[in-house]
C-alpha cells in the first residue's frame, strides 16, 4: 500500500534461459528474492555504509582488496551479532578495543 492508502501494483517482468519444467514461477520467485536478499544485505551496506561508491581508489588490485576488507568487516560485525552496521561501525570507532577483540586480541 501506498503512503495515500492506494494499492500500487508493479509489473516486474524477467528473462531466463531456464525451461519451464525447470523452473516454476515459485521457484523463479525464490531466485529473485535470493538476488535481492544479497544486494540489501551486502552490497547496500558496502555502498552507504562504508560509501564504496566514492572510493577514489582505481589502480592495481587495490579497489579489489578493499573490497575484500570490507566484505570482511561486514562479516565480523555479523558474527559478532551485529544487526546494524552503521551502528556497530561507530560504536567500534568510539571504543577501538572493541574491535580487537572482533580478532581475538
Amino acid at each position: 500500500m501506498c503512503s495515500t492508502g492506494r494499492v500500487r501494483r508493479d509489473l516486474v517482468c524477467g528473462l531466463t534461459s531456464r525451461p519451464p519444467n525447470r523452473a516454476s514461477p515459485e521457484e523463479l520467485l525464490a531466485f529473485a528474492r535470493g538476488h535481492w536478499s544479497i544486494e540489501n544485505r551486502l552490497h547496500w551496506v558496502r555502498d552507504v555504509t562504508f560509501d564504496e561508491d566514492r572510493c577514489r581508489v582505481r589502480t592495481g588490485h587495490a579497489a579489489q582488496m578493499l573490497a575484500c576488507l570490507r566484505n570482511l568487516a561486514i562479516s565480523l560485525l555479523r558474527l559478532a551479532g551485529a544487526r546494524n552496521i552503521a551502528a556497530a561501525r561507530r560504536e567500534l570507532a568510539a571504543c577501538p578495543s572493541l574491535a580487537l577483540r572482533l580478532f581475538g586480541l
